[in-house]
């Protein structure tokens, strides 16, 4: 019963609502890490923090990992959302970083950005262009070859 519950369900969710979901999990965590444990001098992140303390930021996070949590639920072509929310929490990181690394207020910040904008802004952009049934079935052996 169960197995076919969890069938029912990545069907329904397909391969990018399921990118989706757990990415928007990932997210909600990483806010609530945030808050619950908070970085007296989070380095490298001044320019956020100039504007709003860090709890509003985690905030930030947490907000988008629900949304893209709903938007995983959607058909192809309208999870586009999703995408899109899932970009402005990196992409905020990523430039305050950045700014330190320039500024040199944090000397590894330019590293901090790479990862960012490579593991999390490319993987998400990767994955909106993914469609739902891409990968091509699996090649047949012919008769007659010993394959």
């Amino acid at each position: 019963m169960a197995c076919r519950a969890v069938r029912r369900l990545r069907q329904h969710l397909g391969r990018r609502g399921a990118f989706l979901l757990i990415l928007g999990v990932g997210k909600i965590c990483w806010g609530i890490g945030w808050i619950a444990a908070p970085v007296t001098d989070p380095l490298g992140l001044d320019l956020l923090t100039r504007a709003f303390p860090l709890h509003c930021w985690a905030w930030l996070w947490i907000n988008c990992g629900l949304v893209m949590i709903g938007m995983a639920w959607l058909r192809v072509g309208r999870d586009w959302l999703g995408f899109a929310v899932a970009l402005v929490p990196p992409t905020v990181w990523a430039l305050a970083y950045t700014v330190a690394f320039f500024t040199g207020d944090y000397s590894r910040g330019g590293y901090v950005a790479i990862w960012y904008l490579t593991s999390h802004v490319g993987v998400i952009l990767w994955a909106s262009g993914v469609p739902e049934y891409s990968v091509p079935p699996a090649p047949r052996a012919r008769r007659g070859t010993g394959a």
